[in-house]
């Protein structure tokens, strides 16, 4: 699973998720991608499924690159905790990803075997997403 070596602040707010990603919205590296079409938060255990789906259906062949990262720590309490006792504990990471944004990329691999890969890693993602090739990102 990804995660962070070090933190800067172990604890951090939720934060809200406006607007759209303009940055990473574009295939950078691959042929092939998934963007989002929603706005939430994947957790590490998401990504990695979805990775473990995709390079298995692709038998190793070609390239995975993996655009997002879970930096963001979420806390939970611990259950029948009353109110007024503080932030729970640190419990696992989640990348925040908005609609736009490229999640995964492939490259060096057939179409149908992309198209058929991709859709297996989709259905492990918590946000909608669909899939785009390289110079067609906008429609």
């Amino acid at each position: 699973m990804l995660l962070p070596k070090k933190l800067k602040h172990r604890k951090q707010h939720r934060g809200k998720m406006p607007g759209f990603d303009r940055r990473g919205s574009t295939l950078a590296f691959g042929t092939w991608g998934l963007k989002s079409l929603d706005r939430g938060w994947v957790s590490s255990r998401e990504i990695e499924a979805a990775r473990r789906a995709i390079t298995r259906f692709m038998k190793r062949g070609g390239r995975v690159w993996i655009r997002i990262f879970p930096d963001k720590p979420v806390t939970k309490a611990s259950p029948e905790t009353p109110m007024g006792s503080g932030k729970g504990a640190l419990d696992h990471f989640v990348a925040v990803v908005r609609p736009g944004r490229i999640i995964f990329e492939l490259g060096g691999v057939e179409e149908d075997v992309a198209r058929e890969a991709l859709r297996l890693g989709q259905h492990k993602l918590s946000v909608k997403t669909r899939l785009v090739r390289k110079g067609q990102e906008d429609a």
